[in-house]
């Protein structure tokens, strides 16, 4: 992996990471239930993705 491919990598992670706060806020702060179970699955999701990622690498 060259070092551009691994800021590549780095930058997406981080993303990701940053997504995955946003999502964990947005489940902490709701309080509308179908609002609150969105952003669940949109952190489900986004963890399932996370995970899939970070294992190539």
């Amino acid at each position: 992996m060259t070092s551009k491919e691994a800021l590549y990598v780095e930058d997406a992670l981080g993303h990701a990471q940053f997504l995955k706060t946003q999502c964990q806020d947005a489940v902490n702060s709701l309080t509308d239930a179908a609002l609150k179970q969105q952003a669940q699955q949109w952190l489900d999701k986004n963890q399932s993705i996370f995970r899939q990622f970070y294992s190539l690498v």
